[in-house]
């Protein structure tokens, strides 16, 4: 839960990027604008191999409990610090380097929160439940992005567009930082790992020990993470803005669409894990690889037909095939890290994929569009990182039935 309501925050930002990317970065060339806005979203993931590195540190020597006490706290000052920032108009560029500060806080604690969690629960599982256990987490990170596009749309909804681009957008925000409080709340209760508790000689600098031992296992969470993170700012984010920029959809219905959506997000990783326990996790994340290579093309076409209902099939889709992928994600990084690394190791590798790919898709598929006037080259961004993680996958020892290293 305290995952769902810090990734809330993060979210915010996405789903609102059109938006902020006028109060902040005013442009006469929209895309212009749009490609500012996605930057600043940028610089959230690029800071996050350094929060990878400060927090692994942090869990691999103190603890993981103590990683995401301090993970949720810093999350919560830098969204209230979003919500109460004076726009351009009356700070000018400083207002817009302000913003690309507490972005960066952001990505330093998201970077925290994801590892250490992944870490604390599948370590917390007992055996032969590892999959569905570390699905849970990754479905309340989506449940905290459906609870940004929700809360996104419910403001766009009641205010409509020009009160929001006035005031509205910064409701989410404020929302968001009143969460974070009992985020904080909720994990002071929280018990550590046994793993952590049964190490007797800790690592001294984890981030190193990590490369210098694990670097192969790292490359390859690295492969399998890649086409998860880019699928989803393809279709969820950069689509979103695309469905209201270049379509000409309202904000409100581009949100609706995205909240439905992220509804399969919610609920299909737990059941991709439940399967990985039981069949592997090997033919789980080929079988989402192939799905992202096949049907990428096709479900990019659906997106792009002036159909409401078109667009939903192919998010909800898009949803299914993505779901599955990151299912995988949580139980695969734990099993193929040692104890005493993990944090920093799953960390660094999950960070830095989705620091340099993920984080700076939304603005390489807008850049993407503009110079090749191809609305298809995301599409090919997509299956390109999919046919990475097919290679990866077909490399991969099974790991669902082998006991965790501890």
């Amino acid at each position: 839960m305290g995952t769902a309501l810090e990734w809330y925050d993060f979210a915010a930002y996405g789903f609102l990027a059109p938006i902020i990317g006028k109060v902040f970065f005013p442009a006469d060339d929209p895309v212009a604008s749009l490609l500012a806005a996605f930057g600043a979203l940028a610089v959230g993931y690029a800071a996050r191999p350094i929060g990878s590195i400060v927090f692994g540190h942090l869990g691999d020597r103190m603890g993981r409990k103590p990683a995401l006490m301090l993970s949720v706290a810093m999350m919560g000052c830098a969204t209230l610090g979003v919500a109460v920032l004076p726009g351009y108009a009356e700070l000018g560029v400083t207002a817009a380097a302000l913003l690309i500060l507490l972005r960066a806080i952001q990505g330093i604690s998201v970077a925290g929160e994801y590892s250490c969690s992944s870490v604390l629960l599948v370590e917390k599982a007992p055996p032969g439940r590892r999959g569905i256990i570390g699905g849970w987490l990754v479905s309340g990170c989506n449940l905290g992005f459906l609870l940004g596009a929700a809360v996104g749309a419910g403001v766009s909804n009641l205010l409509g567009e020009a009160q929001l681009a006035a005031w509205g957008w910064r409701v989410p925000f404020f929302l968001g930082a009143a969460v974070a409080i009992y985020a904080l709340f909720l994990r002071r209760g929280l018990e550590e790992s046994p793993v952590m508790v049964s190490i007797e000689d800790v690592s001294r600098i984890p981030a190193l020990e990590a490369i210098r031992t694990s670097w192969r296992s790292m490359i390859r969470i690295v492969c399998l993470v890649l086409p998860t993170g880019v699928m989803y700012f393809v279709v969820f984010v950069y689509g979103a803005s695309y469905l209201t920029e270049e379509m000409h959809y309202s904000t409100a219905e581009a949100l609706d669409i995205s909240t439905l959506a992220l509804v399969f997000l919610v609920v299909i990783p737990p059941v991709a894990g439940l399967v990985s326990d039981r069949v592997g996790r090997r033919p789980v994340i080929l079988t989402f690889a192939i799905a992202s290579i096949l049907l990428t093309w096709p479900l990019w076409w659906a997106l792009h037909q002036h159909s409401l209902a078109w667009i939903l099939f192919a998010q909800l889709a898009f949803a299914l095939i993505n779901g599955i992928g990151w299912g995988m994600t949580v139980p695969v990084m734990v099993e193929l890290l040692p104890p005493r690394v993990r944090c920093s190791g799953a960390g660094i590798s999950y960070n830095l994929c989705l620091g340099i790919f993920g984080g700076i898709t939304p603005w390489v598929a807008t850049y993407l569009v503009s110079r090749t006037s191809d609305d298809f080259a995301p599409a090919y961004y997509v299956i390109l990182a999919a046919i990475i993680a097919l290679i990866a996958a077909l490399r991969m020892p099974e790991l669902a039935r082998r006991p965790l290293a501890r």
